[in-house]
């Protein structure tokens, strides 16, 4: 799981406050996503992963990589710290990597997993993770916040292909060329995500359409997809997930002592009650 839940945690929850006006909406809206998952998947295990700072890989490609992100609201800054320690103390871990986004730890954690036996769910609405969908890994988007009637569904390798037109191998491609504008990634001017996919049904991949860039149509790409080839070459690099990485993840275990210490420091009695029955049976 990566931080859209924690964001959509903290703008989908009222400005609630502890007495001395320290902000506790985002862990109420934390802890209450946490148990939902646990409770509607039932998975045998969930694991938490953070973006600690730093995009390395990205950056040394692209220095602009997600420089139009606005900055973490304070009020959620401020609590940062403390959903940490409670998503830890909740037995849930919390994988980071200094440097390292957590989608790529994500990437390389389930191919891990499902490479071992394991059925995994990614729980997230970013679109670079739907390249992993394959046997033993599907993703489950989250109700979108502006039309949560939608609820949630969940992709696998056929509702991917329908979803952007292009199987799960090729989200990367894909990406390449449109661009992905929440991580400043420049796609090539004009090109939509229906242009992108037809191109690669019929090429097959990035490299095939630039070695094919004469042929393509509209015309009016063809000397745009030449002229840029280095630029979608790199988009490429920073599109495609790594799934190389080696993620511990060992065994996470509930702390109720530290858990009843934190909510009580919150003042989340409601949330310490509930805490305690789920951890107590």
């Amino acid at each position: 799981m990566g931080l859209i839940s924690l964001f959509r945690a903290f703008y989908g929850m009222p400005a609630l406050t502890r007495a001395d006006g320290f902000p506790t909406g985002a862990l109420h809206g934390w802890v209450k996503t946490l148990w939902f998952i646990e409770d509607h998947f039932k998975p045998k295990r969930m694991v938490v992963f953070f973006d600690l700072g730093g995009a390395r890989r990205q950056t040394e490609l692209h220095a602009d990589y997600k420089a139009n992100r606005s900055d973490t609201p304070v009020e959620l800054e401020q609590q940062l710290p403390v959903i940490k320690q409670l998503t830890i103390a909740l037995g849930y871990g919390g994988v980071e990597s200094d440097g390292v986004e957590a989608d790529d730890l994500i990437a390389s954690a389930a191919v891990q997993c499902a490479q071992s036996g394991e059925q995994v769910a990614i729980i997230s609405a970013d679109k670079d993770l739907a390249q992993l969908v394959r046997p033993g890994i599907c993703q489950w988007l989250p109700p979108p916040t502006a039309q949560p009637s939608l609820g949630w569904r969940c992709l696998d390798a056929q509702s991917v292909e329908d979803k952007f037109g292009v199987p799960p191998h090729k989200i990367a491609d894909y990406l390449a060329i449109i661009g992905d504008t929440s991580d400043n990634i420049p796609g090539l001017h004009g090109v939509g995500p229906k242009t992108a996919a037809k191109w690669l049904q019929r090429y097959g991949n990035l490299e095939a359409i630039i070695a094919h860039c004469g042929e393509l149509q509209p015309k009016r790409f063809q000397a745009v997809v030449h002229s840029q080839q280095e630029l979608l070459r790199r988009n490429l690099l920073m599109t495609t997930l790594d799934t190389s990485l080696q993620v511990d993840l060992p065994g996470f275990a509930p702390d109720l002592a530290q858990v009843c210490s934190i909510l009580q420091t919150m003042e989340m009695s409601k949330t310490l009650d509930q805490a305690k029955a789920r951890l107590e049976r």
